[in-house]
């Protein structure tokens, strides 16, 4: 099987976990980063109001649901497996007039990576972000999921290469 191939799928196709249990158990890490686009209306609404909405303040809420959804990602997508997380780091700001960006840094000592970890943190902290501010507008828009940095495993990358 070259390094290119898909690691879950079996020879007939079918649907597989792949076998970590003869990899070396290292430091592993990853970066995960979303974009969401609010419009101006919704950020100085924000800004006016602290980040507090009727259902709460917006940033915090959003940056517990993604690491508890970073923390349920096995449940959530049906190959990945467990892990025993060390950190999880959500960060979200205001990057401009109408955008946030939210960061999900997780880390593990394990055998495998934790990049779905970070992606489903981040997603799912936009997501939040969309319910808590989608009474004010539904033009709200998720964009820009992507890994950004992952280390510790076969091969490190790092969006900036």
């Amino acid at each position: 099987m070259s390094d290119k191939s898909l690691t879950h799928v079996g020879p007939e196709g079918e649907a597989t976990m792949v076998d970590v249990g003869n990899k070396e158990v290292t430091e592993r890490k990853a970066i995960a980063r979303a974009t969401i686009q609010l419009g101006e209306e919704i950020v100085q609404e924000i800004k006016r109001t602290n980040l507090q909405t009727k259902k709460g303040p917006v940033f915090q809420v959003a940056t517990l649901a993604g690491i508890m959804a970073a923390k349920k990602t096995a449940d959530l997508i049906p190959l990945c497996h467990p892990l025993s997380l060390s950190k999880i780091d959500i960060d979200i700001r205001l990057i401009n007039a109408s955008e946030a960006e939210i960061e999900c840094l997780v880390k593990t000592s394990g055998k495998t990576g934790v990049e779905m970890e970070a992606l489903t943190g981040a997603s799912i902290a936009a997501l939040t972000i969309y319910d808590m501010c989608k009474a004010m507008s539904h033009k709200i828009e998720i964009k820009d999921v992507k890994l950004i940095h992952k280390s510790g495993g076969k091969r490190d990358y790092d969006i900036t290469e």
